[in-house]
């Protein structure tokens, strides 16, 4: 069995369930499948300010894409990345790591610095994580957009329970992709969860969280109240922790793949209103 984390509970320990593992070590061969169909980045060219986008753990650009074409209409130029591993199959994404997810971010903020006069970040859950850690190695970023970042690091005994599922020679856990609120919407997220890789991502969160003190520019936090994958806790920790004005609002009506959820139309006017005020 699989134990995969919910939400924060008493204290800050996160509660688990069980669920069955989907695969085992030596199941899975090295593929390299073609992008699922929707799960394209995007790009595209329009003024002098530009817009990164950044996609979730599992997902890909398609649970952003809208958000980041009304950006691109408004606009603005804007480049939304498929991050390494993600949106091909998830035998692509088992060898991934934190430092191929945060290296390819910082590829594409670079790019988009050297392209554009000033530079903006909206991003989506393990994106927030990615926005903030380069805000916090690039102070001249205007600002973030971020809904349901992961901030706060998981505890270790949580991570425990995991390394002890890879010792079993299970590499993938049931996924925790698609959590909308709103039928008949779905995110294209792979069903499974690689457990080396969010070991990883966790480390990725362990270095960010311990640099917020760095994160100074202004930051709109798009928190939901109800989400199974990412605690609020995570949003309390980013609202502690920055040096800069953050901006929080609450969305009642979505889970934690917001962008895609009831409140995705308020979430997209929120985020225009926020790039028109930190850009140019």
């Amino acid at each position: 069995m699989v134990w995969l984390l919910v939400s924060a509970g008493p204290g800050g320990v996160p509660p688990y369930r069980s669920v069955p593992a989907l695969g085992t070590a030596g199941s899975m061969p090295g593929v390299t499948a073609p992008i699922l169909p929707g799960a394209e980045p995007f790009s595209q060219t329009g003024g002098p300010s530009g817009v990164l986008v950044l996609h979730g753990f599992t997902g890909n650009p398609q649970s952003l894409r809208p958000l980041a074409e009304a950006v691109a209409r408004a606009g603005y130029t804007v480049d939304l990345p498929l991050l390494p591993g993600h949106g091909t199959a998830i035998e692509d994404m088992i060898p991934t790591r934190w430092t191929d997810w945060s290296g390819a971010a910082e590829s594409a903020y670079e790019k988009m610095a050297a392209a554009c006069e000033d530079v903006a970040i909206v991003a989506l859950s393990m994106g927030g994580t990615l926005a903030c850690w380069l805000a916090e190695r690039h102070p001249e970023i205007r600002g973030l957009a971020l809904v349901n970042p992961f901030i706060d690091p998981p505890a270790e005994s949580f991570r425990d329970v995991l390394r002890g599922v890879l010792e079993t020679g299970t590499e993938v856990a049931p996924g925790v992709g698609s959590d909308i609120k709103k039928e008949a919407v779905a995110e294209l997220a792979y069903p499974g969860t690689p457990i080396a890789a969010v070991l990883s991502l966790f480390e990725g969160i362990d270095a960010t969280a311990a640099d917020l003190g760095r994160l100074s520019c202004p930051v709109l936090l798009l928190s939901s109240r109800d989400d199974h994958v990412v605690p609020s806790s995570s949003g309390d920790v980013l609202e502690a922790g920055a040096s800069g004005p953050v901006e929080r609002v609450w969305l009642e009506n979505s889970y934690h793949v917001a962008t895609l959820d009831n409140d995705a139309d308020d979430i997209t006017s929120r985020v225009l209103a926020f790039v028109g005020k930190v850009l140019p």
